[in-house]
């Protein structure tokens, strides 16, 4: 591809998510930006192609989002929390849930999901783990508005559950269209990459788990932040929701450590991770399956 070539992408991909050049301490769409976007993609194990795509802009997004300032929000209990399927309330056995439509909560673009307004109930088959490469929940949704993408869920550092989309309809969040109209995502922070430990601390979050050893699709992943327990606990809580909305079953795939074949054939039934349906996608590498079902069977069997 031309240098030619290479800038005109840049152009369109900054006119789509409104960055500029000065994201890269340049001033113009010029052969600098170029090897400016070229050295940020090797200092962050990218692939070093110039342009400044998805995976790029996000990863530059987290960075400036780090230089800002963050206020810690703290929502009170005020009753019996709920999530939303299809206009109805589900209740939830969370204590901190955000709706869209509430104060302090975060909505989808409009536009950027697939709406089963007046068509019936729409019956997901499954639900898909993500991990959003952000530093926050907050950063999370304004990237999603940005890319014209969507997600039904985002839980924060806190474990706060944000509702964005009435899982009525078909989020954009998973990759193709038959995944996507077939599933409910949610996107659970975390930056991933250790050079944000000290932003967490700093943050009054506390340190992440440092995850080591890990493989995924055959192949071992170098260290990288886990998740907080009670981002963990929110999860398992959320599943259990889901599956008393949706008639999800509490199952997980037969392959944990890669792309599972029922998934990726959109077969699956039950709770699989983005890297599930296909070998693109590492997340949530380290996220075991396994204790979050347990916790939501347990949570069911309470409750």
């Amino acid at each position: 591809m031309s240098f030619d070539d290479i800038i005109e992408y840049n152009k369109q991909q900054a006119s789509l998510y409104e960055w500029d050049p000065s994201w890269f301490d340049c001033t113009d769409f010029d052969k600098f930006l170029v090897r400016a976007i070229r050295e940020f993609q090797e200092a962050n194990g990218l692939t070093a192609d110039g342009m400044c795509g998805p995976s790029t802009y996000r990863r530059k997004w987290t960075e400036r989002e780090a230089s800002g300032d963050y206020d810690v929000v703290d929502y009170p209990n005020d009753g019996e929390s709920f999530i939303i399927h299809n206009g109805n309330a589900i209740p939830i056995h969370w204590p901190k849930v955000k709706l869209w439509n509430q104060e302090g909560g975060y909505s989808t673009k409009e536009g950027a999901y697939s709406s089963y307004a007046g068509l019936g109930d729409r019956k997901p088959k499954f639900f898909v783990n993500h991990w959003d490469v952000c530093l926050n929940s907050l950063s999370c949704a304004r990237v999603l508005w940005q890319r014209n993408i969507s997600v039904h869920f985002c839980i924060d550092n806190d474990g706060t559950i944000y509702q964005l989309l009435d899982t009525q309809h078909a989020a954009w969040h998973a990759g193709k269209r038959d995944w996507n109209h077939s599933s409910i995502g949610v996107e659970i922070s975390n930056a991933y990459d250790l050079k944000w430990q000290d932003w967490y601390v700093q943050n009054g979050f506390g340190e992440r788990p440092i995850m080591s050893g890990y493989k995924c699709h055959g192949a071992r992943l170098d260290p990288f932040l886990g998740f907080y327990p009670v981002q963990l606990e929110a999860l398992a809580a959320l599943w259990e929701a889901i599956n008393r909305a949706t008639g999800i079953p509490l199952k997980i795939p037969d392959n944990l450590g890669g792309v599972d074949t029922e998934c990726a054939g959109n077969r699956f039934e039950g709770f699989c991770h983005h890297y599930s349906l296909t070998d693109r996608k590492i997340d949530c590498a380290s996220l075991d399956l396994r204790k979050i079902v347990q916790k939501a069977v347990m949570i069911k069997e309470i409750h």
